[in-house]
């Protein structure tokens, strides 16, 4: 299942960051890169985001109530957008100003080695979760194009990794330069660039993870090809002659609302009418598995 796959991506990437973590904060100690150290925050940062994300799966699964009589299936949608708060907050405005300080004051950068060891098997570490997310990614979207499959996507669980997880791939590339440009030119400035330059680089993931979920957390309708295939389902029955509003709504990555009018043909009795109605909603799941919650109402009919 897509929940069951969002969830492995999720926990490697808690386990690939824990020990990234520790690695980044022991360079950072050993030789005072201000830049390994916003590296080491912006672990921190997604590890907790990890915790958040394994939260709000966890709330999404609880059953229906009297309380929230549709499921808590927005659950993974609040706290996906918890996330690109706390990456924002806690990673890129961290490493923004801790380079900012740098740049400003004077520092003194100990590259060595084991530095750019560390960020080696960092890249290595990241890079197992990273396939882990991109192929979870890759499953979901199947022949749509990437940015098309971002866009439409509803389980941002899996987004959120893929997202985060391809921020630490490239900040730890901008890390391993300013510290070879430390190297080369034997100016500690540009430890704070590489720092400002992963802040940045976070902000950009955090708005458009926070961009992604604020539509389906206030409620976003299904993609535009599948209200197509749905009215198109409809449309195939014999009793239809006419659909009318089509209202859909994600309450989760698994979970969809529709609402929909149909028009039936003259002459119906009322048995017939209340099988078409059954027949409808059949189509509506047939088509679209992820309808827990459908409704049909008759916009118009001429009884015999």
């Amino acid at each position: 299942m897509a929940a069951e796959g969002s969830r492995k991506a999720v926990v490697a990437a808690f386990a690939s960051n824990t020990l990234i973590a520790v690695l980044k904060f022991g360079a950072a100690t050993a030789t005072g890169s201000v830049a390994m150290l916003a590296e080491g925050f912006h672990s921190v940062a997604d590890t907790g985001n990890q915790v958040l994300l394994l939260r709000g799966m966890a709330a999404a699964k609880k059953p229906p109530d009297v309380r929230f009589p549709f499921g808590r299936g927005k659950e993974v949608y609040f706290w996906s957008f918890m996330v690109a708060v706390m990456l924002f907050v806690g990673g890129a405005v961290v490493s923004f100003l801790r380079g900012l300080d740098a740049i400003g004051g004077v520092h003194e950068v100990e590259v060595a080695l084991p530095s750019f060891i560390v960020l080696g098997l960092a890249f290595v570490i990241e890079t197992f979760a990273f396939r882990v997310a991109r192929r979870q990614f890759n499953l979901e979207r199947g022949t749509r194009r990437v940015w098309r499959s971002i866009r439409e996507t509803t389980d941002t669980m899996t987004l959120v990794v893929l997202f985060e997880d391809s921020a630490a791939m490239v900040g730890l590339g901008v890390a391993a330069t300013g510290l070879a440009l430390v190297v080369v030119t034997g100016n500690s400035v540009w430890d704070g660039v590489a720092s400002m330059t992963i802040g940045l680089l976070l902000a950009l993931v955090a708005v458009l993870l926070a961009v992604e979920t604020k539509a389906l957390l206030i409620g976003e309708a299904a993609s535009r090809a599948d209200r197509a295939a749905l009215r198109t389902a409809i449309l195939s029955l014999g009793e239809v002659d006419g659909v009318g509003r089509l209202l859909t709504m994600q309450l989760g990555p698994e979970t969809l609302v529709v609402n929909v009018e149909v028009d039936l043909h003259e002459g119906l009795s009322g048995a017939q009418v209340e099988k078409a109605i059954l027949d409808v909603e059949s189509a509506v799941r047939v088509t679209e598995p992820r309808a827990k919650e459908i409704s049909v109402e008759v916009r118009s009919i001429s009884r015999g």
